[in-house]
């Protein structure tokens, strides 16, 4: 491995629930990330540079702003054509966890420097890019991303043809005995939080579905119930451990 050994990035057992600050009040960031932070331990910060996906939208200057106010553990996703430029950018600013797209390619190259940095490892697979292309670097990654909406944009329906591509990725790492967390992330509310924790997803990206939501705790707490009664069938000792 050129990057380091897999860091697990939850217990097993565990899951989280992650928001979306794509669909936050950009206009009141701090407040609409302190509403959430009683019953969630982890924000996903999307980062699109307008090349690999059409949407503009934020870099470390606003991590590193939002850093100042939350304890939260950071998930920046780099929807980007050149991430290896912002990982420096991402590590000062505050993240604990970069993903990039297995699409850009050089893919042992950049989890390699995302590691070098301190930072936790992700890999993530847009809709239509099969397990495969993920699967020799599972011992490189802290964390696999698979997209269940085509990414650049916020408040896409959920794709379902994506779901046995999860439980495909789940047998996998678990064959190999890592401590790989699957997340999903596009269209997720509780019912698809649900659906997509039994096929093996531990850490549920949502945005629309809680900051679209006249009530975001309320959200936050009602996807959280659907994925603990999905898992307590088979991961009796399952919980959130994200607040609340």
């Amino acid at each position: 491995m050129s990057g380091g050994s897999v860091r697990c990035v939850l217990p097993r057992g565990e899951f989280r629930i992650n928001p979306s600050i794509l669909a936050a009040d950009f206009g009141n960031l701090a407040g609409a990330v302190g509403e959430v932070a009683g019953v969630t331990d982890w924000l996903h910060v999307d980062v699109m540079d307008g090349h690999f996906v059409p949407n503009l939208t934020i870099g470390p200057p606003v991590v590193a702003s939002l850093r100042r106010y939350s304890a939260a553990f950071f998930d920046c996703h780099l929807m980007v054509a050149n991430p290896g430029d912002l990982l420096d950018g991402f590590a000062g600013a505050g993240a604990d966890l970069v993903t990039v797209h297995a699409e850009v390619g050089h893919t042992a190259e950049l989890a390699a420097a995302v590691r070098d940095r301190g930072l936790r490892v992700g890999l993530a697979l847009n809709p239509d890019t099969p397990f495969v292309a993920a699967e020799p670097y599972l011992e490189e990654i802290d964390l696999l991303l698979l997209m269940t909406v085509f990414p650049g944009f916020g408040g896409q329906e959920f794709i379902a043809d994506v779901v046995p591509k999860i439980a495909r990725a789940r047998a996998a790492i678990e064959a190999a005995g890592l401590p790989v967390s699957i997340e999903v992330d596009g269209g997720i509310d509780a019912a698809t939080a649900a659906t997509t924790a039994a096929a093996g997803a531990r850490i549920f990206v949502a945005g629309t579905a809680i900051f679209d939501s006249p009530r975001p705790v309320a959200a936050v707490e009602a996807m959280r119930d659907a994925v603990a009664a999905v898992l307590a069938g088979s991961e009796p000792s399952s919980t959130s451990q994200g607040g609340g």
